[in-house]
């Protein structure tokens, strides 16, 4: 095939020569309906100069994640920003808005403000029923795409993020090889109303009774996201439970909990599973502090969840649709 035309671009698009050219040359005067058929055309047919043209309309994202206190959300913004960077041509204006995900009611009033304005939303947000109600009361104009933790609601287009219950699984299976001898083992989840959290502990204690019986997990609890509450939770699990020997932490924590068991794993031996790495769990991992940190690379979920988010409004080709992103193992000797 001979090299792409603007004649090609205007017969694909279903308009005329000199529309096409006001387009690709950024003179303006186009609807926005035909300067999205144009460089969706352009694109598909691999017309080059398209792909520097930035749509005039620009289409507005809201973006609902909590504040950067908490690390694997700081981790999610992240990816956001090198998106814009990547994407500058797509005009994606995005709109950060920190959540509480302690106070549903005000997420469900977020979500319903958003909907005057939005073109788009990437949710990380409890499964609340008021949250779940927010969301399907969208326009059907507003695609939603829920980021590192679903949410089942009528609506949602897309899902970014792993296979949580997955994620327990390997969480538990390597668990049980570390402790080896039986014992007693803590799951401490953010909160149950996040289905991932609830995934998590779901597969670990599933593949305990399947292939290591001899550990067994003696409670699940939540910690509602709170750093403190984690170690506090873990200290008093190990003070109280001799036979505690691991524990899976599924939730922000991680500094706070290894500096509160410090002197209990002197005389005892623990082992700490927990995700995503951060630069202070890095640390930890590489002075064996933590010994397995499971990764689920937010930084690539998040610019994976803008391009879906771009197919589904229109500014990128291909197919919108839910991505299941893949885990990796972190060990001290990986580090």
């Amino acid at each position: 095939m001979g090299k792409v035309t603007l004649e090609d671009v205007a017969q694909a698009a279903g308009v005329s020569l000199a529309t096409v050219d006001r387009v690709v040359n950024r003179r303006g005067g186009v609807s926005a309906d035909k300067e999205a058929a144009i460089l969706s055309a352009a694109r598909r047919l691999g017309l080059d100069r398209s792909l520097r043209v930035t749509p005039t309309a620009a289409k507005r994202i809201a973006v609902l994640i909590q504040p950067p206190s908490n690390p694997f959300h700081a981790q999610l913004r992240q990816g956001i920003e090198q998106a814009r960077a990547i994407h500058r041509d797509l005009n994606l204006l995005f709109q950060i808005e920190r959540i509480d995900p302690a106070q549903p009611d005000r997420i469900a009033a977020q979500i319903a403000r958003a909907a005057a304005w939005a073109d788009g939303m990437i949710l990380t947000v409890p499964a609340a029923p008021q949250i779940v109600a927010a969301i399907e009361a969208l326009p059907p104009r507003i695609p939603v795409v829920t980021l590192a933790d679903d949410v089942p609601a009528r609506g949602r287009a897309a899902f970014v993020g792993p296979d949580d219950r997955q994620s327990g699984r390997v969480a538990g299976d390597l668990m049980g090889y570390l402790v080896g001898q039986g014992g007693d083992t803590l799951v401490l989840i953010g909160r149950f109303d996040m289905p991932g959290h609830g995934a998590r502990s779901g597969g670990f204690t599933d593949v305990l009774a399947e292939r290591h019986p001899a550990l067994r997990v003696a409670d699940i609890l939540e910690t509602h996201e709170d750093k403190a509450t984690a170690a506090a939770m873990a200290l008093r699990a190990a003070r109280t439970n001799p036979d505690l020997r691991g524990i899976y932490l599924c939730t922000t924590g991680c500094s706070e909990l290894v500096a509160a068991l410090a002197p209990i794993r002197q005389t005892r031996p623990f082992s700490i599973v927990t995700h995503e790495q951060t630069p202070e769990r890095h640390l930890m991992l590489k002075a064996r502090k933590v010994q397995v940190i499971i990764d689920q690379r937010p930084v690539l979920e998040a610019r994976l969840a803008v391009e879906t988010m771009a197919r589904l409004i229109g500014r990128l080709e291909g197919e919108a649709r839910s991505i299941a992103t893949e885990i990796q193992i972190l060990m001290p000797e990986s580090v």
